[in-house]
């Protein structure tokens, strides 16, 4: 499933020079830490960019173009060593930083989300779920216990929050994202069936799952149609920004 950017900032992460790294080579770049993080677990010390190219589905020109804007951590002939182009990618990411995250909405999809354990390994802290149904407050889902969303401004501030999830219907969506970002958080994933507006200086990301059928439905259509085999799992294949000088290919 793909975000979007809806209001406020883009996500783009910053390069080594300080400017804003392109959100297409920002998504692609966690695509690059996942295979990165699976050579680690295969007990892969260094990796070649053909092949790190292949394991992240694009191609190794792409590849090679998007770590040039990080700068030269790999060399010719040698590839790249593993950990400590992941500990690159992670500082680049923000991901070193502590990520406290609050999931409003305890329905089946926000429950499913505090369970899933793969947050933790990647570096995120699940501190709250919450949700104004007085049958499910006070339950635990895990190890979390349900806060009434009444008092979210007081959970987030306990909890020391920086990030939201909304697992919310449409028509309390926005009311509800408004009092995140009263309390400070910055940073908002959005699973509301609607478009919501944030202000400047906060991001917030949407995953729609009707709308990535539809469009995967475009796509089988268009390859009954033409005849068309394969295909590419980068969501946006096309190189949007020019590469880095200080890069050589590994």
């Amino acid at each position: 499933m793909a975000g979007r950017s809806q209001s406020g900032s883009r996500g783009a992460a910053p390069a080594p020079d300080g400017k804003q790294l392109p959100p297409a080579v920002v998504s692609r770049l966690t695509v690059y830490l996942r295979a990165l993080n699976s050579f680690l677990a295969d007990g892969v010390d260094r990796v070649s960019s053909d092949a790190l190219a292949e394991a992240s589905g694009v191609s190794s020109a792409t590849l090679r173009k998007d770590l040039s804007q990080l700068g030269s951590y790999g060399t010719r002939g040698v590839g790249y060593e593993v950990e400590n182009l992941r500990q690159h990618l992670s500082v680049a990411l923000g991901l070193t930083r502590d990520w406290r995250v609050a999931i409003v909405g305890a329905g089946n999809l926000g429950r499913a989300l505090a369970r899933y354990g793969g947050f933790g390994t990647r570096g995120f802290d699940v501190v709250a779920l919450l949700d104004t149904d007085p049958q499910i407050i006070g339950n635990e889902i895990g190890w979390l216990r349900i806060s009434d969303a009444a008092n979210l401004e007081a959970v987030f501030q306990r909890t020391r929050a920086n990030m939201a999830v909304l697992a919310l219907p449409a028509s309390v969506a926005q009311a509800v994202c408004d009092r995140v970002v009263a309390a400070g958080v910055r940073s908002i994933l959005s699973f509301a069936p609607t478009i919501l507006q944030v202000p400047p200086g906060v991001t917030l990301r949407k995953v729609d799952m009707a709308t990535e059928l539809q469009i995967l439905a475009y796509h089988a259509q268009r390859g009954e149609a033409g005849g068309e085999t394969g295909g590419s799992s980068d969501p946006d294949p096309t190189y949007d920004a020019a590469p880095h000088p200080g890069g050589q290919p590994a």
